[in-house]
């Protein structure tokens, strides 16, 4: 029950800095400012965390060259959410984040070539359902470069799930999520003299909010790990396409169209299915394995994704 109430809380801070982050996209802040500041903030605090908890010891590794190839990936991932997020209505941009379970499954079949069986495929072929009524193609009512956004993340957050089941090996979940942020932050940093602009106390103040809610998002969610494993509470995340909802009706005066409360259960439903198969499979896999390796990605992404079996 304590790792469900920490996965809750975990959502309202995901929800709120994506929120936060199309608020200030609005007021000029750009995409790079927003991944940079949201990266570069939360090195200081995880760090001041480690020392407290004398613990920064765990940052150590001789695997630089992983973390630094995982980060420029996550990096591109992350770009992709934010991205859906300020161009898309947040209901569908979230909605839209819930489709990595699915290609991580296409990946598995169609590039790493073992087994996927007919549940796994049949909620392939439901979740893409549930993107073509949203995307509803031909109509062109949502922003096309909003959905690539959206669909471009779920493809990169799928293929970084490999390269975090390699670095969970050896790696403790805040480390990979440490050098995610500090090598994040340096190759941002150098898109800032192209895109940075002057801000006003607002700005900054929203920035600061953004990294102090996806930094408290990144520690709930580890402590959720702590109670209950990935494939136990990972169904709490769905909650946050209630929070978007939310904010987009509060801030936005907007409620989702009739096509996402439509296309919105086809994809919930279809990572359902795939987190029960998962979950299923995953039993030949050890607990503490499977926990790094869910914990590592959720942090660094901001959306929960359940690894796949066989890989």
């Amino acid at each position: 029950m304590l790792a469900i109430i920490l996965r809750l809380a975990a959502m309202v801070m995901l929800s709120t800095m994506f929120m936060l982050m199309k608020v200030a996209s609005e007021r000029g802040v750009s995409l790079p400012e927003l991944i940079f500041w949201r990266q570069a903030m939360s090195v200081p605090m995880i760090l001041a965390w480690l020392l407290a908890t004398r613990s920064v010891g765990v940052l150590a590794t001789t695997r630089m060259g992983s973390h630094a190839l995982r980060a420029t990936t996550g990096t591109a991932g992350l770009c992709c959410n934010v991205g859906a997020a300020t161009l898309l209505p947040l209901p569908e941009a979230t909605t839209l984040g819930f489709t990595s379970p699915l290609f991580a499954v296409l990946i598995t079949a169609l590039i790493l070539r073992d087994k996927v069986g007919k549940w796994r495929w049949m909620a392939v072929a439901l979740g893409f359902a549930g993107v073509l009524v949203i995307a509803q193609p031909g109509s062109a009512p949502v922003a096309p470069l909003g959905i690539a956004a959206g669909l471009g993340a779920g493809v990169i957050v799928a293929a970084v799930s490999f390269q975090i089941r390699d670095l969970a090996r050896t790696e403790a979940p805040i480390a990979c999520v440490f050098w995610f942020a500090f090598y994040g932050a340096l190759l941002t940093a150098t898109l800032l003299p192209l895109y940075a602009g002057p801000h006003g106390r607002t700005e900054w103040l929203m920035l600061g909010a953004i990294a102090i809610t996806g930094t408290i998002a990144q520690f709930l969610i580890t402590a959720a790990l702590r109670f209950g494993q990935v494939a136990t509470v990972v169904v709490m995340d769905y909650t946050s396409l209630m929070w978007a909802t939310f904010y987009g009706w509060l801030i936005w005066d907007s409620l989702p169209p009739h096509t996402t409360a439509l296309g919105a259960p086809l994809i919930i439903a279809a990572g359902l299915i795939i987190t029960w198969r998962e979950r299923y499979l995953s039993r030949r896999i050890s607990p503490t394995s499977s926990m790094d390796v869910g914990a590592i990605e959720e942090m660094d992404t901001g959306v929960s994704r359940e690894t796949p079996a066989g890989t």
